[in-house]
């Protein structure tokens, strides 16, 4: 590579640095000023509150990435077009795909970053964030915990009227087993409870129907311990609960979830595209970025920085119409992370074009 290369390289990584640097702070005070009537009212230990702004630096980092993108791309090649730097780099002979490369080394760069965080940090940050604001702030039910129902295996189904994550008890239990999809027994109990101290489920009045053929037969108990193919807290999982997984986890529990039939189904596999369809996002912004802001306009460099923060919160509008469109309807999570990105991949062809012109 060539110095023009490491320059630009190290001015976009640096600016991008800067603006996540200038942004989260401010965003932490704006926070505070919001929620410290929440924080004297709930008695928040002051520990709890550190611990959950460090957490609240990866999810407000991981929110706002397109704009702390877009401006760290239009703010150091604005100043760039400003002082004429583009115009002589292009007179020199350099195309314009050329100019770009060293934009797209640092966006891979970037991408990279936003790859591991987003598999590996953010997701752990996302549970003690959750949980705080679960537990402090919204104070609202974090789990669906009326009228569950899961299959657990290939051959047995579960429901529950309602389940109590505290007490880790749940009413009106039931199990159902199927042999070449015929009933073989059935289990049904007024209570279900997990034993901690034993590690077993504890049913109170207990009945089990077992079919042979025209036979049925009965048994019945006021109590029985016993185990099953589930873990009590896979009755209803809290609703963050993808957010929280890394990599293998999520995948693991995604499977699971879509095996029981689970009604948020679509919530988890938008969250597992969108940890792909982030790190695709840099190469689409920086594109979009660098074709806005290589030419100089009238207004100068604070005409690009408003149309680069409106585009930014442009696309930080459409992902969320689009995640609202997969959490509320039928609409496909694979569409609801890539849609967004396809759009703005069009509008950065299509401005690269006007640029090179």
């Amino acid at each position: 590579m060539k110095i023009i290369d490491w320059y630009i390289i190290k001015k976009y990584l640096s600016t991008f640095v800067v603006m996540i640097l200038l942004f989260i702070p401010i965003g932490i005070m704006v926070d505070i000023a919001e929620k410290i009537d929440k924080f004297k009212e709930n008695e928040v230990p002051s520990q709890a509150i550190i611990n959950y702004y460090l957490d609240f630096t990866w999810y407000f980092g991981n929110l706002l990435f397109p704009i702390f993108l877009f401006l760290a791309v239009i703010w150091f090649t604005s100043k760039l077009a400003n002082n004429t730097e583009i115009i002589a780099l292009l007179s020199s002979g350099i195309s314009f795909y050329r100019f770009l490369r060293p934009y797209l080394i640092s966006a891979g760069i970037i991408a990279l970053f936003a790859f591991f965080t987003g598999m590996f940090i953010v997701p752990r940050s996302n549970s003690s964030f959750n949980a705080f604001n679960y537990k402090y702030i919204d104070k609202k039910s974090e789990r669906q915990t009326k009228n569950l129902f899961k299959q657990i295996n290939p051959k047995e189904y579960i429901f529950v009227s309602s389940y109590d994550p505290i007490r880790q008890n749940a009413n009106n239990f039931t199990l159902e087993h199927f042999e070449e999809n015929l009933m073989t027994f059935k289990i049904q109990a007024n209570s279900i409870r997990w034993v901690q101290r034993d590690s077993v489920f504890r049913l109170s009045a207990y009945v089990k129907r077992s079919f042979l053929g025209d036979r049925e037969t009965y048994e019945r108990k006021s109590r029985l311990d016993t185990l099953f193919d589930f873990k009590i807290d896979d009755l209803a999982p809290v609703n963050y609960k993808a957010e929280t997984l890394t990599f293998s986890p999520l995948n693991d529990f995604i499977k699971k979830e879509r095996d029981g039939g689970s009604v948020r189904i679509n919530s988890h596999l938008l969250v597992r595209h969108k940890r792909w369809s982030l790190p695709f996002s840099v190469f689409v912004l920086t594109l979009i970025g660098v074709s806005v802001s290589s030419f100089k306009r009238r207004g100068g460099m604070g005409v690009n920085l408003a149309f680069g923060i409106s585009l930014g919160f442009l696309f930080i509008f459409f992902d969320k119409v689009f995640s609202v469109l997969v959490n509320k309807s039928n609409f496909s999570p694979f569409l609801g992370a890539w849609l967004p990105i396809l759009l703005f991949s069009v509008l950065g062809i299509l401005l690269l074009r006007r640029a090179i012109r």
